[in-house]
């Protein structure tokens, strides 16, 4: 009995390693795709511009009102073809429209928060579903990578 169970749990731990998939791969690699069916929406993807403002504060700027990459869906699933980027250094962050821009502040003592978001191995060791865990309100969003002012947008409609 204990072997049985102790196999059971071994098969379990392997296969919540990696799910198996069989839908639409993306194109390139270290680009999120807006997974819409058995379609893939790539995410716009921008550099960020720091600007320094009052009381230690930094705002980060990024160009045009509105992302070219849009989803009616409220939780979006995104599919990531791992290469340099690391999909678990990705954090989610809801942008403010202000200017014709999108932008978001950064200060010591206020710190935005990320939105919380389920990476899921597919197949190999290079591909990720990455799940958001809630409800997004319509707006802008971006990815950003730990480290960088690169930043992968979307729009919630």
């Amino acid at each position: 009995m204990r072997i049985r169970c102790l196999a059971l749990c071994f098969a379990a731990a392997f296969a919540g390693a990696a799910q198996n998939y069989s839908g639409p791969l993306p194109p390139k690699a270290d680009l999120p795709y807006l997974k819409h069916a058995a379609n893939l929406v790539p995410t716009e993807v921008l550099e960020a511009k720091e600007e320094k403002g009052k009381k230690d504060e930094t705002t980060y700027v990024i160009e045009g009102a509105g992302s070219s990459a849009r989803t009616p869906l409220a939780s979006p699933i995104f599919l990531l073809q791992e290469d340099k980027l690391v999909a678990a250094k990705l954090a989610l962050y809801k942008l403010e429209t202000r200017n014709g821009r999108r932008e978001i502040a950064f200060a010591p003592r206020k710190q935005p928060k990320a939105i919380r978001v389920e990476l899921t191995r597919l197949n190999t060791g290079k591909l990720f579903r990455l799940e958001v865990e809630e409800s997004l309100e319509p707006g802008e969003y971006a990815f950003s990578a730990e480290g960088s002012n690169q930043v992968f947008c979307f729009q919630v409609f």
